[in-house]
């Protein structure tokens, strides 16, 4: 349906090989934790990170060359953090989570299973779980990418008009290379925003948003004279 290579530029991740064999794109997020698992050594930081102020970083996590920490990060980990990226004031990283170069994880943004390529943001607010975003990916404040049904079964994506399986009980969204995500936006489980896409604020999106493609919001706002009480 939807190859890696569709959304994703691989060259801009050090983690390519997390997509080898994959015909759907979403199939590498069942790979994560493996992955993680088997390219993390115990007890070992990155000694060239800076921290500015009071952190918590747990014993399985690789922290890149100019990272810079800042005060309130909570980094529970196993987690993979590339260079130059900034991790700001309490940003919680949990489980599972690659965040490659020059990322930004912001003010009470919230990680779990989840790969950002180079240059991905995540600067307010957000929640990312089992998703991937792609190279220069961005999600303006309050973008929510849901990752779980409130009905029973697995996670589907539209295919020619019909449901199809991903096998996921928990998918969250892929934002392709370049896209951007509007402030306040919901992500239904198991949405797709192509390459260069853009989804205004405050929309509430499901399914896949093709390449350069963008979703509005056609609500109207009513204005009205304001009514004004003697005393």
């Amino acid at each position: 349906m939807l190859k890696p290579a569709e959304l994703f530029d691989l060259a801009q991740t050090k983690h390519d090989a997390i997509f080898e064999g994959c015909a759907n794109a979403w199939e590498a997020l069942r790979r994560i934790k493996e992955y993680v698992d088997k390219n993390i050594k115990t007890s070992l930081h990155y000694p060239k990170k800076r921290d500015e102020g009071v952190t918590f970083i747990g014993e399985r996590v690789l922290i890149g060359e100019g990272t810079v920490v800042e005060d309130g990060v909570m980094i529970k980990g196993p987690a993979i953090i590339g260079r130059h990226c900034q991790i700001r004031h309490n940003a919680y990283i949990r489980e599972h989570v690659l965040i490659g170069d020059d990322c930004v994880v912001g003010n009470s943004t919230e990680i779990k299973n989840a790969l950002l390529f180079n240059g991905a943001v995540a600067p307010h607010f957000n929640y990312v779980g089992d998703s991937i975003l792609g190279h220069r990916a961005h999600l303006g404040a309050g973008v929510i990418l849901s990752n779980f049904k409130s009905l029973a079964g697995n996670v589907t994506v539209e295919q020619d008009g019909v449901p199809f399986d991903t096998g996921l009980r928990k998918f969250g969204a892929l934002i392709g290379d370049g896209a951007e995500v509007g402030c306040n936006s919901v992500l239904n489980p198991g949405s797709i925003i192509g390459r260069g896409a853009v989804i205004y604020p405050g929309v509430n999106w499901r399914g896949i948003l093709p390449a350069n493609m963008i979703a509005k919001n056609k609500a109207e706002i009513e204005v009205v004279v304001k009514r004004v009480r003697e005393s």
